[in-house]
């Protein structure tokens, strides 16, 4: 996806043709050394996995930058769905000067367009996430005449409820275990309390007469 335009000497022609291309990165977007040009290409940035709880909303976040000038009339945006089966990708959304959502499929009125061209955004936004929508979703924007580079992929993954950390876990577990035992020790501490009076009272209550006349003497 890289345009190559080569002038000079048959030995200067040789010698970058021969330079490995993977090292070339679309941050490489113009150059010039003994007059070799590199043409640009779109860099698009997506988060690479999110997760959504099973009938909410959910953003999947796409922004794209391009050494050539952004407008409405010259950008291009496309969503597809892989699904964790094997099968064909199947077409999420497309934008061309306007927003296109999916008149049918799995995706039909559950996709709407959260994206801003004139900020080179591309994202989306899907409504009432099921469990079918588990999957990998791939971003890619096209900037006339920037049409080269990589797409961004989002692996969504849509769970019943919200998953907690570990962490969250054993420190809800631990705290749960000092407030039983405080609720322990209360209450072993309010029956001795208790216990305690009650037999002061008895003891009280079974005073011999003659233990009590002794006592009044004084």
């Amino acid at each position: 996806g890289r345009i190559l335009e080569v002038r000079g000497t048959p030995s200067v022609q040789h010698n970058i043709l021969m330079l490995p291309t993977p090292s070339l990165t679309c941050s490489d977007a113009y150059f010039v050394f003994n007059r070799v040009r590199l043409v640009s290409c779109i860099e698009i940035s997506t988060p690479s996995e999110v997760e959504a709880v099973n009938g909410t909303h959910v953003k999947l976040k796409c922004t794209f930058s391009s050494t050539s000038p952004v407008s409405l009339q010259s950008v291009t945006v496309s969503w597809n769905f892989r699904p964790l089966l094997p099968g064909p990708d199947e077409s999420v959304f497309y934008y061309d000067k306007e927003p296109f959502p999916p008149d049918q499929g799995r995706f039909k009125g559950h996709v709407v367009w959260s994206g801003d061209i004139p900020r080179k955004d591309a994202s989306i936004t899907l409504q009432d996430v099921p469990p079918t929508f588990n999957g990998t979703y791939i971003c890619q924007v096209r900037n006339r005449p920037d049409v080269h580079g990589h797409n961004g992929e989002i692996t969504l993954k849509v769970v019943y409820k919200v998953s907690i950390s570990e962490i969250s876990m054993l420190a809800l577990a631990v705290g749960a275990g000092i407030v039983l035992v405080l609720i322990i020790l209360a209450i072993v501490v309010s029956v001795k309390l208790c216990r305690k009076r009650r037999m002061d009272k008895d003891i009280e209550m079974h005073v011999p007469e003659d233990q009590w006349k002794d006592s009044t003497a004084w």
